[in-house]
Parts: structure tokens; C-alpha cells; sequence
């Protein structure tokens, strides 16, 4: 009840950003979303009425300032905020702490329909809304009340620190030290690829207060301006660049051990139930990325004209339209239902969402490679989005375990089980 409570005072704030529902596209988007791939199909009134919203915040707030967050590498810190107002800072986590409460298939929705408008920055709020739900979820009562309220409105911005340059799928095998001394814990080594790292406030950072592999990982909250803490050099990236990426540097960074989320040695526990859900996440902004480029090529296949006639009238580029068009939907289903598994803590969640991640953000990258391709030299242009979209989801086969771990874990989940 707790969550139609937040939908309606989010629905009273929908008016603040626009009625129209509008797609993604700037001067592109003068037509509507064709039926066929309709992401609010099968959705419930209130999901429409929410997924409508972060349409429209993609239309008003993110897609007319896409491409210069990407040129000049801006953090769009008041803009995120704004959505934060809208309840998108805490969309899955409890509304007792300022969380929206909301499901993981309605979460998808969410970033689906907010990527449209800039992939990088939606990405980044995933991540930020996973590291808030892993404070939800594993955190005491303090550290909930401490830590949560101000991530949900984020007035503060949180990163996820597992990965380190000399453990990244083998994360099991990470070498950043805490070493317990009276009642704190200190920390030393570095973790890498870190985004908003330097910018945000709060890292969730997974270290080895034990013994070799998985047993021997905890979780603790680095704060900001914690002594010992420091940050590399911002890195240049092909895409992702509304979002800052830097090195997480911890050298005798004294961390109070009230600040470790649950037991000693749950912490790559709690690492992997994070991912499970960011992996859904980071799919559903592929999901995004995909839908507007199939808008985007529709849309010039229909005004663009070679050979005295539109291209939409050429057989070839109307068959990989639908072929773009089928493999979207398909993308949609799957992720959907890897997110209601999640929810319901089905034994077949951790394959599943596997599953999303690996099928979902390799054929939306294929999706909007082919639309870059269907723009011919303007597709490779800057002034047109295509581009970006491409650049901005490569990475995504790439972090939330790369999609050889995906076959892996799917791999593994076969072979184990008895026929």
C-alpha cells in the first residue's frame, strides 16, 4: 500500500514535466510509437502512469542536453535530482527511508523509458539506486535511517566498488585489505572503473577481512571525505561520459566498523544479490537505447530519399527494421520476466537475469549498430543520436559481469541440476 501511495504523489507531480507524452528525439520525434513495440503493453494503470512520467522527464530533462553532457563530460548532478523529486532516487527501496518501494519489473520500466532520453545518466542512477537498496536491505536500522533518506532525494550520490585492476570477472579473488584495529577497520588497496568515482559521497566498497575467495569478503560504506581516501585520474571512456569514472584509491583509510553492512564474510553475498539486480537494470537501459534507435530509423526511412523514393519503400531496410523491431520485443520479455522472478525469489532468478543481461545487451548494441548503419554517413555524425546511443551501451556487454560470465553462470545453473 505503501507504494501506490508514493505512485500518487508521484502521478500529482507528473505535471510539473510536461502532460504530453513524447518520445526522445528532439527535432526526430514527430511521430508516435508504433504499436507493435509499445512498451506499455501488458502493463497495469499505474505502471503506464509511471512509465509515462520518465518518458516525459527523458523528453523535458535529459534528451535536449544528451549530447552536451556527452561532449563536455558533464555529471548532471541538478537533473538527476530533479528525477530523485520524482522518486526515482530510491525507485526498490522501502518507503520507510524515503524509497518509492516499487517492484523490480516496475523499476525496468522505469530506466527503460528514462534511457530513451540519455543512456549514461540513467545508468548511472541505476547503479546508485543499487547501492541504496544494498544499504535497504543489508543495513541495520541506524545505517538505514543514516544513509538512505539523503540517497532517495540525492543530496548525496553513492558508487559500487567491487572491481579492482587485477580482479574483475574473478572477483572472488579481490586483494583490497580490512584489517580489524580496536573499532575500526583499515582499509588498503584500490578498486577501478569506479563510476561517480571522486564525485559521489558514499562508496559501498567490498574489501577481505579473511581468509582467499568469496568467504572472505565484507561489505563496509566509505564515506567521502573518510582519511585515506582518494581517487585516480578521471578516465576517457568511448561513451558513459555524463558520468565521471575514476580509480577508488584506500591507503590506511580508516573505515568504523559500524559502517560494515551485515556479518564479516557476507560481503561477496551481498556484492552478487546487488548485481542480480543491476544486471536487470543495466538491460532495461539497453532496452531504452534500443527502442529510440528503432523510433529514430522508422522515422528516416520514411523522410529520407534515395533513388526518387523513400527508403522506407526499399524491401531490404523494411525487413531489418522488423528484424530490429522483433528483436526489441523479444529483449522486452525477457528482461520483464527476469525481473519478476527476482521479486518473487524464484530459484531460477540468478539464470535468468543472467539470461537478460547477456541476450538483452548484446542484441540492443546489434540494434542500434544496424541503426547507425541504416543512417548511412549521417548515422556517424554527432548531430544525430544514433551515435551516442551506440557508444553509450557498448559497455554494457562489458560491466555487471561481462557477458562470458553471463554464459557461464547460465552454463553452470544447467549442468547442476538433475534431469
Amino acid at each position: 500500500m505503501a507504494a501506490v501511495g508514493t505512485l500518487s504523489r508521484v502521478a500529482r507531480l507528473s505535471s510539473c514535466i510536461g502532460r504530453s507524452r513524447r518520445l526522445i528525439f528532439n527535432s526526430t520525434q514527430s511521430r508516435g510509437i508504433a504499436s507493435c513495440i509499445d512498451p506499455s503493453h501488458g502493463l497495469s494503470d499505474e505502471q503506464k502512469e509511471f512509465q509515462k512520467m520518465a518518458f516525459d522527464f527523458a523528453a523535458n530533462e535529459m534528451s535536449p542536453h544528451m549530447a552536451e553532457w556527452d561532449e563536455k563530460e558533464i555529471f548532471p548532478v541538478e537533473t538527476m535530482r530533479k528525477a530523485a523529486q520524482l522518486g526515482f532516487g530510491g525507485i526498490y527501496v522501502q518507503p520507510e527511508v524515503g524509497g518509492s518501494g516499487l517492484s523490480r519489473l516496475d523499476t525496468s520500466v522505469i530506466f527503460e523509458a528514462l534511457s530513451t532520453g540519455c543512456v549514461s545518466t540513467t545508468a548511472y542512477i541505476s547503479i546508485h539506486n543499487m547501492c541504496n537498496w544494498m544499504i535497504d536491505t543489508f543495513g541495520n536500522t541506524e545505517q538505514r535511517e543514516k544513509y538512505c533518506p539523503e540517497l532517495c532525494t540525492m543530496d548525496k550520490f553513492a558508487s559500487y566498488c567491487l572491481t579492482e585492476p587485477g580482479s574483475g570477472s574473478d572477483a572472488a579473488s579481490l586483494l583490497t585489505t580490512a584489517k580489524l584495529e580496536g573499532d575500526h577497520y583499515i582499509l588498503n588497496g584500490s578498486k577501478a572503473f569506479i563510476s561517480g568515482g571522486g564525485d559521489t559521497d558514499v562508496y559501498i566498497v567490498m574489501c577481505r577481512t579473511g581468509g582467499k575467495g568469496p568467504k572472505g569478503i565484507s561489505c563496509v560504506v566509505v564515506e567521502k571525505d573518510t582519511l585515506g581516501l582518494s581517487f585516480g585520474k578521471k578516465e576517457k571512456k568511448v561513451g558513459w561520459n555524463s558520468q565521471p569514472t575514476r580509480a577508488v584509491i584506500l591507503e590506511d583509510c580508516h573505515v568504523p566498523v559500524t559502517n560494515r553492512l551485515g556479518h564479516e564474510g557476507e560481503g561477496f553475498n551481498i556484492a552478487m544479490r546487488g548485481l542480480n539486480g543491476g544486471r536487470i537494470n543495466i538491460a532495461s537501459c539497453s532496452l531504452g537505447a534500443a527502442h529510440a534507435c528503432v523510433q529514430l530509423t522508422r522515422n528516416h526511412l520514411l523522410v529520407r530519399k534515395q533513388f526518387g523514393e523513400t527508403l522506407s519503400n526499399n524491401q531490404f531496410l523494411q525487413f531489418k527494421l522488423a528484424e530490429m523491431a522483433t528483436k526489441l520485443v523479444a529483449s522486452r520479455l525477457l528482461v520483464r520476466e527476469a525481473a519478476l522472478a527476482l521479486q518473487e525469489g524464484r530459484s531460477d532468478a540468478v539464470s535468468l537475469c543472467s539470461m537478460a543481461k547477456l541476450f538483452v545487451t548484446d542484441e540492443c548494441f546489434n540494434i542500434c549498430n544496424q541503426a547507425l548503419q541504416m543512417h548511412g554517413g549521417y548515422g556517424y555524425l554527432k548531430d544525430y543520436a544514433v551515435q551516442q546511443f551506440v557508444r553509450d551501451i557498448r559497455v554494457h556487454q562489458i560491466l555487471e559481469g561481462t557477458n562470458e560470465v553471463m554464459r557461464m553462470i547460465i552454463a553452470r545453473s544447467l549442468l547442476s541440476e538433475s534431469g
